[in-house]
């Protein structure tokens, strides 16, 4: 697969502008054109293209964009937060939290005509946790799921091993969205290529590093809580491309072959704002946000002061604000902004150069000829390894400058930019000092995933999460007893304690949210759903 090289963005000419984006789940004056019902939308993605089309083998986000098309869970979130019904109708969870009742919409079937019923939650449960489908992001939210017991065809009860405030956040997510027991009993190899579920759409063919294609369920029958109208989607096919380089995919766009691409370069979203020729939508997604981890497992970031004289250094935010174009805002908080229980801290996060270089001294880190510090022998050397296909060509170059600024002070940070099998073995054989490893979860409790002693341990895929390898057990009770808590105020106030305590461990450089945005031309009716931010084509039409 091609992957994007390291460049740095010519901005002079637009670095002022002012954007005025849509919303997620809003669109701008082509919802005012004529359209036409059927026709195939071409959505091009500059994501990595996913090894398996079943977003429980793994999970990640590639697979939860185009799985948002196929297969649905069990309920919902809207822009506010709240859990809105779904697949499941109605739920309520026991005195103490150890029994959550589920009641199903009933009369819904799978595209290949099995029903949606209590046992088909089961086989799904069953599935994320079996450790031979190699479930990462399903598998670790649903660790407190014990059991699910088959009351009736539409009742399902979840037996707990311990509360989970947030389980019904974590059963909102594609990774852990309902697929046929039928399709799943078929084995890895033909369920990663065809994939069965209840949504709009139905994956017809799948050519690797090519296009997936998608045709309409003519049996739709949920509806979905974005859908705005009854029945099933206008489109009659959506050709999922993959085409790794944004310009390609913006000249797509511009030239009408395409009509929805992903990742865009700051600048084009500039340019599709001032011509007023598309729409732009701009979804962050939930969860954590994009950020850079230290690893305080080994030298030279088992050490505090070098963990913070490393942040007091960094300064991301000019190059957030030039590289960006007012596209991406400077996060203080491990939680993205669209999170209702985020909390940051600016004064934290201080830059402070002058501090940095005391600190490193204080540490025992001296100047060596070349400016690069040296202690007992090594150098101050960080090696930060780059997925190329997860690290945009912006966030890149924002890298770069961080290089540069932490340089001043006497670190070597080791740039690798690889492609995305590469870059987890580095994570796996624990070789970098620094990462930045997008993570996307519904709620605050991916915090307890991300920062939990816990999270360093792998999950059946190899994947683990603590990749700052922050051990802390005052951190960890804090999670724990904010995730078993019901009481929402008190909830708040764990998580904000959790925040600060993982900002003062100085193991984490808060970036920007995680941006989801998407550019349309020739298509009205494209919507986000308020989970994981994927975009939805039930509602969409075609120009005419």
């Amino acid at each position: 697969m091609r992957t994007p090289r390291l460049l740095t963005l010519g901005v002079a000419t637009v670095a002022a502008l002012t954007l005025a984006g849509c919303a997620a789940g809003e669109t701008g004056p082509q919802e005012q054109a004529e359209t036409r019902d059927g026709g195939t939308l071409v959505y091009a993605t500059g994501d990595a293209e996913p090894a398996c089309l079943d977003p429980h083998v793994g999970g990640n986000y590639p697979q939860a964009l185009i799985s948002t098309q196929y297969i649905e869970p069990l309920v919902g979130r809207d822009a506010t937060g709240k859990i809105v019904p779904w697949l499941a109708t109605d739920w309520a969870a026991s005195e103490d939290g150890l029994t959550w009742n589920f009641t199903l919409a009933d009369g819904i079937t799978f595209t290949d005509g099995t029903p949606l019923d209590a046992a088909a939650i089961k086989a799904n449960i069953d599935h994320l946790q079996d450790p031979e489908t190699q479930s990462s992001t399903g598998f670790i939210a649903l660790q407190k799921v014990r059991e699910v017991e088959v009351v009736d065809d539409t009742h399902a009860r979840f037996h707990l091993s311990e509360p989970d405030s947030a389980l019904l956040e974590s059963l909102s997510q594609q990774w852990t969205a309902i697929q046929s027991p039928a399709g799943i009993a078929r084995g890895m190899e033909a369920n990663c290529q065809l994939p069965i579920g209840t949504g709009p759409f139905i994956v017809e063919e799948w050519v690797p590093q090519d296009h997936v294609t998608l045709v309409r369920n003519e049996n739709y029958q949920t509806p979905g809580p974005e859908n705005d109208h009854d029945g099933g989607a206008y489109l009659d096919r959506i050709e999922w491309r993959f085409i790794p380089d944004s310009a390609t995919r913006f000249a797509a766009l511009q030239s009408g072959e395409v009509h929805v691409i992903d990742n865009p370069l700051p600048s084009d979203i500039v340019a599709v704002e001032q011509s007023g020729d598309g729409e732009h939508i701009d979804a962050p997604r939930p969860g954590s946000v994009n950020r850079i981890e230290l690893n305080a497992g080994q030298a030279p970031f088992d050490d505090a002061k070098v963990r913070e004289a490393f942040i007091r250094a960094a300064d991301p935010a000019p190059g957030i604000e030039t590289l960006f174009l007012g596209t991406a805002k400077r996060a203080t908080s491990p939680l993205a902004s669209v999170e209702p229980l985020a909390a940051g801290n600016d004064e934290t996060l201080r830059t402070d150069p002058k501090q940095a270089a005391a600190l490193l001294d204080e540490a025992g880190w001296a100047v060596g000829s070349d400016g690069i510090r040296e202690k007992d022998g090594e150098r101050l050397t960080v090696r930060f390894p780059v997925s190329t296909n997860q690290s945009t060509a912006a966030e890149q170059s924002l890298f770069e400058q961080i290089q540069a600024n932490t340089a001043a002070v006497g670190f070597d940070v080791q740039l690798e930019p690889v492609d995305l099998s590469t870059w987890h073995k580095r994570l796996g054989a624990n070789a970098y000092e620094a990462v930045s490893a997008p993570y996307t979860k519904v709620g605050p409790d991916v915090l307890r995933t991300l920062y939990h002693s816990s999270g360093m341990v792998p999950a059946p895929s190899g994947y683990f999460a603590n990749h700052a390898q922050l051990s802390s057990p005052e951190l960890d009770a804090i999670l724990e007893e904010a995730a078993t808590t019901t009481n929402e105020s008190e909830r708040a106030k764990l998580y904000a304690d959790a925040q600060q305590r993982i900002l003062e461990s100085f193991t984490v450089l808060p970036l920007y949210d995680q941006q989801n945005h998407f550019l349309t031309r020739g298509v009205t009716g494209v919507v986000t759903l308020g989970t994981v931010a994927t975009p939805t084509f039930v509602n969409a039409k075609l120009v005419a």
